[in-house]
């Protein structure tokens, strides 16, 4: 079994910044690639950003250059620092492990609330 785990969301300024952590445990050989979604209410889930292991990142255009994901392969974490929040960034934001092992496959972990007040 695998489980993923998110935390570090909030209620900030606009303008101001969060750090989210997501670290995936259980049963896990590799992780290919780890990122986090974001689900405002009434709209659909969408990717903010993605590293893969070999340190490849990719970003939504609405993010790019205020977010940034990095990850620790050792700990099967990967943090996403948020700069410049905006009310629009106000979203659930969840993390996503794509697993390689005897439990393959992505997992999810339960999301964490980051609301941004202007």
């Amino acid at each position: 079994q695998v489980q993923v785990v998110e935390s570090g969301g909030g209620l900030v300024q606009a303008g101001g910044s969060l750090k989210l952590s997501c670290a995936a445990s259980g049963t896990i050989f590799s992780i290919n690639a780890m990122g986090w979604y974001r689900q405002a209410p009434g709209k659909e889930r969408e990717l903010v950003a993605v590293i893969t292991s070999g340190g490849g990142t990719n970003y939504a255009d609405s993010v790019k250059g205020r977010f940034t994901i990095s990850r620790d392969g050792a700990k099967n974490t990967v943090y996403l620092q948020i700069n410049s929040l905006k009310p629009e960034d106000t979203a659930v934001y969840y993390c996503a492990a794509d697993v390689v092992g005897s439990w393959s496959g992505r997992y999810w972990g339960q999301g964490t609330q980051v609301t941004v007040s202007s």
